[in-house]
């Protein structure tokens, strides 16, 4: 295969070099095609173009004489950037010139000031056009009829004013020009010199609102700042009653809330006390560990008491006189038995004392525990009161600071308010008419000239949007033409539409149209590859229903009459047609072969014709892609090269599942088969994409279901549509 890739490449050069000696450069054979094309495409749709141009020339034609003559009058006026002190200087309230950035931004929102609904009203109001039935003449309109309401009145008057005048400002200049038209030349004058003058005025009286507006919003504030001192001075005496806090605020210790109290004092002399408790808990803790460690009558505490002293030394003498008769007599003598009773009576004396000694012990230190215990919880609860006293402080101090702030804030207000009443002034305007609009005795529309040119031009783009679009818009493949030119592969063969949605009988026929077509299908088959007819061939298309199982059965049909050796293998293994096709039964099928379930049998490999067999599907599995995937795949299908001329597989579409690609990797080549007027370019070249991402040998396409007069509508004649029959001479003859 790479050896005859590589031949077909080196031919493919030695052609082209041949056809550039012969034609010259591509690229002007490129720019020829183009402007062959474009005039096609234009003659094709000269009937839309004429059409549009027409129109749009009889419509600017027709515009042209019916409308109303209209005269623009201009006003020029000077706009300055510089802006004079209006609050004085003593409050920072001048503003200065615009810097150079920000000069363009200051000429544009004065033209959209002067573009305003407020300038609009202003010059109603002084030219009183409310009710001036010649101003509603001249903007083509009706006066107003009964007692039609002044708000209503003023918004058709402004309207009009507003969309009859235009301001523009030409660059590197600040002489902006004032445009009004109308029907009536004096009125355009009129109105745009009162827009001049009225622009003027709105910007003094703007000044002077500012400054208007300034001296009632620091009055305001004043009021507002006098309210909140005196809400705030009640708020701090209000707040140190409640708590019980007396503090008097001067400058020196304003906010400074450090001042002792009871509630500090006891809480440092409760900690004293603890710390003494704790160091004597330690102490007695220590002693009682050291005298529960040790044996009861070896312990420090007991041996130093008097009472323990007597008590053993009563003992030892009892023990020594003991001793001494007990060498002379038996242990039942009577003085024996006296004295090992008052032994006894004494060992239980001394045990008792030595308990209460070692008890009292315990007890010391039980009782520092519980001091300790004590000492703690009452400095932990005077710590909360005096943080809760310090929280008091803290909301005391917040509040006078917050006083102290609002009085400053007064202060301030009420020198700014003197300044102001002192300063306040009007300046002069920054803006200066240089031109007074004259009337007007040439009108400025309708232009007849202009019109055309723009009619002419705007029909010409219209025609050419509407050609782009119609040619660009039609994906759909509907003549063997347009699988060169929309899918880019190469032609197979045309398959004509059954008569009566009746492919299986049109192809019993060996006359028929289709029959014919799938003939000429079968021959292009034979010489699609150096080696003849693909081994293994898959046949597929991109979605259901578009003839792909009709064109595998007529394929295989064709090659088994010429008696070639061909299996047929219905790979849809999610919609299976060919056991329905060929009446069999799908118990046994291919999905048993790839798993194993079944071999190639008599109940597999269906004899349905000489020379020809069928493999169904078999049972549908739960997975058909894992099943193609695998290797058993391919090692049937290299047995079953092995015993037949041709495999043909009739695979799924390719749009949605991944089943066409897997077999497609695994065949000789492919055949594509596209429906006539159903399959969208776009689509096709989705799926032909997805194909090739698997590298397979792609023969080319069929087109089915095609309707040759339909065709021929559009296109040249393919073939011509008696192509397709034979006449009923040669039916009768047959």
């Amino acid at each position: 295969m790479n050896t005859l890739t590589r031949a077909n490449e080196a031919q493919l050069i030695r052609t082209q070099g041949r056809y550039s000696e012969a034609y010259g450069d591509s690229a002007g054979l490129a720019i020829g095609a183009l402007i062959r094309t474009t005039l096609a495409v234009a003659r094709r749709n000269i009937v839309a173009i004429a059409l549009i141009l027409a129109a749009s020339v009889a419509l600017a034609v027709a515009m042209t004489m019916l409308d109303t003559p209209r005269y623009t009058a201009t006003t020029t006026v000077q706009i300055n950037d510089q802006s004079d002190s209006v609050l004085g200087d003593d409050l920072e309230t001048q503003s200065t010139a615009n810097s150079s950035w920000d000069v363009d931004r200051f000429l544009n929102t004065q033209l959209s000031i002067l573009q305003s609904r407020g300038v609009a009203q202003r010059v109603a109001n002084r030219l009183n056009l409310y009710d001036d039935p010649a101003f509603y003449a001249a903007m083509e309109m009706e006066p107003p009829q009964g007692n039609l309401a002044r708000d209503v009145r003023e918004k058709i008057v402004v309207g009009l004013l507003r969309g009859n005048m235009n301001s523009n400002l030409p660059r590197e200049t600040r002489i902006a020009q004032i445009n009004f038209t109308s029907t009536d030349p004096a009125y355009s004058a009129r109105i745009a010199n009162a827009f001049a003058e009225e622009f003027i005025q709105s910007s003094l009286q703007r000044r002077y609102d500012s400054s208007s507006y300034a001296r009632e919003f620091i009055s305001d504030q004043l009021e507002e700042a006098r309210a909140r001192l005196e809400a705030s001075e009640r708020e701090v005496n209000a707040y140190a009653r409640e708590a019980g806090l007396i503090r008097s605020r001067t400058s020196d210790d304003e906010g400074s809330g450090s001042a002792s109290s009871v509630t500090v004092d006891s809480l440092s002399q409760l900690t004293e006390a603890a710390n003494l408790a704790r160091a004597q808990r330690v102490a007695a803790e220590s002693r009682w560990r050291i005298e529960s460690a040790k044996p009861l009558l070896t312990s420090g505490a007991v041996q130093a008491s008097p009472t323990v002293q007597q008590l053993l030394q009563r003992r030892s003498e009892l023990a020594a006189r003991l001793e001494t008769l007990r060498g002379r007599y038996l242990d039942d003598y009577p003085e024996i038995v006296q004295l090992q009773n008052e032994l006894d009576a004494v060992d239980r004396q001394l045990t008792e004392v030595a308990n209460t000694i070692r008890n009292g012990v315990r007890s010391d230190y039980e009782a520092a525990l519980q001091t300790e215990s004590n000492l703690r919880n009452q400095v932990a609860a005077l710590q909360a009161d005096t943080l809760a006293e310090q929280d008091r402080s803290v909301r005391y101090n917040t509040l006078a600071r917050e006083a102290d702030t609002n009085r400053s804030l007064y202060d301030g207000l009420l020198q700014r308010f003197r300044e102001l009443n002192a300063s306040a002034g009007i300046a002069t305007s920054n803006l200066a008419i240089i031109d007074r609009a004259e009337i007007p005795s040439v009108p400025t529309s309708p232009n007849l000239i202009s019109n055309l040119l723009v009619a002419l031009l705007a029909g010409i783009v219209l025609a050419a949007a509407y050609v782009f679009l119609r040619e660009q818009l039609d994906d759909a493949i509907r003549v063997p033409e347009d699988i060169e030119a929309k899918v880019e592969m190469p032609l197979l063969g045309v398959i004509p539409a059954a008569t009566g949605d009746d492919p299986a009988g049109d192809l019993s026929d060996p006359k028929s149209p289709i029959s014919e077509a799938y003939n000429s299908l079968r021959g292009q088959l034979l010489y699609s590859t150096a080696d003849g007819l693909p081994r293994i061939l898959l046949v597929t298309s991109s979605q259901p229903s578009e003839g792909k199982t009709t064109t595998s059965t007529a394929i295989a049909t064709g090659l088994a009459r010429m008696g070639k050796r061909v299996v047929l293998i219905d790979a849809d293994l999610r919609r299976p047609s060919a056991h329905k096709r060929y009446g069999l039964t799908n118990r046994h099928g291919l999905s048993g072969l790839l798993t194993g379930a079944d071999t190639l049998s008599p109940e597999t490999v269906h004899g349905v014709g000489d020379n020809l067999a069928v493999i169904t599907s078999g049972p549908i599995p739960p997975s058909p892609t894992e099943l193609l995937t695998g290797p058993r795949l391919a090692a049937l299908l290299e047995e079953l090269s092995a015993r037949y001329d041709c495999v043909i597989l009739d695979s799924p579409p390719i749009l949605g599942l991944a089943d066409a690609p897997v077999l497609s990797a695994l065949a000789d080549g492919v055949v594509f088969v596209i429906e006539s007027d159903r399959a969208r370019g776009g689509m096709l070249k989705t799926a032909i994409r997805r194909l090739r991402a698997m590298n397979p040998v792609i023969l080319g396409a069929v087109l089915t279901k095609f309707d040759p007069q339909k065709g021929s509508n559009r296109y040249s004649e393919y073939y011509g549509y008696e192509y397709y029959r034979y006449s009923s001479t040669d039916h009768a003859e047959a």
